[in-house]
């Protein structure tokens, strides 16, 4: 269902204009009443102002009186009524009017919900930023791991080309992936000692444990919650197909794998020092295929060489 929405939004425009010319044609060969038929032009125009915007809303209206006024001036019988032509023209006037006009208002309605989404978000990104550095200030080892992981992770999804929504839905999950650490014991998170295979498995728990907090929030975090609990899973499971191989980790949840591998591997620990940037990128290339998604290690690999540009 996800690829075929994000395909509806990728061609939309395409789908849109051959939507169109299809029913011209239709009107034209098999609808009597033509002009009342005109009524139908009203819905690709309100959903154009939904879902894209005024701009696209205006230049579909005018995009279909264009239609319109080419037909009727090549088949002048296309809207043969009893009225005159001065009448006929007047008719249509009004009705590209007044189609411009409802692109117009939904379009703009639809532009002011969408900006008050977005400073929501903002809003939202931003506590959820201030709560993710309040975790993890009592552990200088940690420090701001989050907003790092939260950076590359977004950054690599950016890379990757993914829909808006999902790597919106990556930046949360990213902020929220240790939040199930905070039911650790901090000793243990801390513990500079080599951990007994009971300690391990219980720090291993804490993606169960997080989705089991993020869950209490309730539907705000449904998109973020599955990230958040797949983050550690490997690439390659144990499946009866090849072609099954990585299917069962949400590809969001494979980004932010590597984001936060890189990150944990390039900072110091108390039980060991931190790898070289270029280390840790071997570690990477080392393992893509198994634990890691190798089309996710690559993308990474071009964020880091561009980051390294800048810097």
């Amino acid at each position: 269902m996800e690829k075929v929405k994000n395909f509806v939004f990728k061609h939309f425009e395409k789908m849109l204009i051959l939507s169109l010319s299809l029913v011209v044609v239709f009107i034209n060969f098999f609808v009597v009443q033509k002009l009342a038929f005109l009524n139908f032009y009203y819905l690709p125009v309100l959903v154009a102002g939904y879902v894209l915007g005024k701009r696209m809303s205006i230049f579909t209206a005018l995009f279909c009186v264009a239609l319109i006024t080419f037909s009727a001036i090549n088949n002048p019988y296309l809207f043969q009524i009893k009225n005159s032509g001065l009448l006929l023209v007047t008719d249509l006037m009004l009705w590209g009017g007044f189609l411009i006009l409802a692109g117009y208002v939904v379009g703009t309605l639809y532009e002011q919900k969408e900006k008050k989404i977005q400073e929501l978000k903002k809003a939202y990104i931003g506590v959820l930023e201030i709560l993710a550095k309040y975790l993890e200030s009592y552990d200088r080892y940690t420090r701001s791991h989050s907003l790092r992981v939260a950076d590359f992770a977004t950054n690599i999804a950016i890379a990757m080309e993914l829909p808006r929504h999902q790597v919106e839905n990556i930046k949360v999950a990213a902020l929220l992936h240790d939040i199930g650490k905070i039911e650790i014991s901090s000793d243990l998170i801390k513990k500079a000692a080599a951990l007994t295979e009971e300690e391990k498995r219980e720090v291993d728990s804490h993606p169960q444990k997080g989705l089991e907090l993020l869950s209490m929030v309730g539907g705000v975090l449904k998109e973020a919650m599955p990230i958040v609990e797949a983050h550690h899973d490997h690439f390659m499971q144990v499946t009866s197909s090849e072609k099954e191989r990585g299917k069962q980790v949400p590809l969001e949840a494979r980004i932010l794998a590597v984001a936060d591998s890189f990150d944990a591997m390039i900072t110091d620990r108390p039980y060991r020092k931190g790898k070289s940037h270029w280390e840790a990128m071997e570690e990477l290339e080392r393992f893509a295929g198994t634990q890691f998604d190798p089309k996710v290690v690559e993308a990474f690999k071009r964020v880091y060489a561009e980051k390294a540009e800048v810097v």
